[in-house]
């Protein structure tokens, strides 16, 4: 298992979809992915509610086998309960591999010394990576961090090494810091710094907002794939604008947004499958998932009107006559 998914990296440039709380969810993973995304990453969830068997956590991070090569994240502060959770992942859903958090920046997974917290304490950090390493020897383990805390005390190359040290096959790096949360530029300058400073693949992140910029992210850096957060969002066409960019070929999208008739049949796709994630109680009433729809809207035209009507929908039905798909 751990060797089929490191071979992705000798094939090309892999294009990562990005674990975001709320919006990776099953349906979104499954539209990406037809799309052109090559790897996926779950939701991230913590360590304990796996250990406790939480019937919604483990669906969060379900996927089908049409996902794979599929990866799960997990975060946490205790290395004994990573281990576990790590473990328990490996035998009931196998994933391609599993993927550790020490980046996100959000308040309340920082104040339990995990996420990118743990870019304060890198002994810890090394030995959580270890354990869920020597947990789950059948399972690739790989790892997403930021550049540091902040400004003043970056930490990329060290904490970089040292998981690699710690058994850690791939990294992702985000070029922000932990205080710069999502404001300002992430520092490719600084992912290039962690591609010199380790042997292991490392994934670039950070603004891969269009194709264009996605190439030269590359070639700049160097590194050995990217990963597509934020810029994907009501974007799922973007992973084959990057992949047809990087072979230098045209996509039948271009390398903006696709016509209505693309955009709307997307988000209808969507909405569909997200609905029946919840059974029957999802689709006769959607109004949970009207937030998740607006990220199609913006930029392509009509959706001006299709946002302001969204709130009158109700049903898969209603969104079906709005958006005339």
């Amino acid at each position: 298992m751990m060797r089929r998914f490191e071979e992705i990296f000798r094939t090309g440039t892999p294009l990562y979809l990005a674990p975001m709380s709320g919006f990776t969810d099953i349906a979104f993973r499954a539209l990406c992915k037809e799309h052109g995304a090559d790897v996926l990453v779950s939701e991230f969830v913590q360590s304990e509610p796996l250990i406790r068997d939480r019937e919604r956590t483990w669906r969060d991070v379900d996927f089908t086998p049409g996902q794979r090569p599929m990866g799960i994240q997990i975060f946490g502060a205790n290395p004994d309960s990573m281990a576990r959770a790590a473990a328990l992942l490996e035998t009931r859903l196998a994933p391609d591999f599993i993927d550790i958090n020490f980046g996100c920046p959000a308040r309340k997974v920082v104040e339990q010394n995990a996420g990118s917290g743990l870019l304060r304490d890198l002994p810890l950090m090394e030995k959580i990576a270890r354990a869920v390493v020597e947990a789950v020897p059948a399972t690739c383990v790989t790892a997403k961090m930021r550049l540091g805390w902040d400004s003043q005390s970056l930490v990329h190359v060290e904490a970089a090494r040292r998981l690699e040290d710690a058994g850690i096959r791939v990294l992702a790096v985000h070029g922000r810091t932990k205080a710069q949360g999502y404001s300002g530029e992430a520092d490719w300058g600084k992912i290039g710094e962690v591609v010199r400073a380790v042997q292991i693949p490392v994934v670039g992140n950070g603004d891969i907002r269009d194709a264009e910029t996605a190439v030269r992210r590359v070639r700049e850096s160097g590194v050995a794939g990217l990963m597509v957060g934020r810029g994907a969002l009501g974007k799922p066409w973007l992973f084959s604008q990057i992949k047809n960019a990087l072979l230098g070929k045209e996509t039948a999208t271009g390398t903006g947004t696709p016509s209505p008739e693309v955009v709307f049949s997307a988000l209808f796709r969507y909405a569909e499958t997200l609905a029946k994630t919840r059974g029957d109680a999802g689709t006769e009433n959607i109004r949970w998932l009207l937030a998740r729809l607006h990220p199609f809207t913006y930029g392509v035209s009509g959706g001006k009107r299709v946002r302001s009507e969204l709130a009158s929908c109700t049903t898969l039905g209603d969104l079906h006559t709005l958006l005339n798909v």
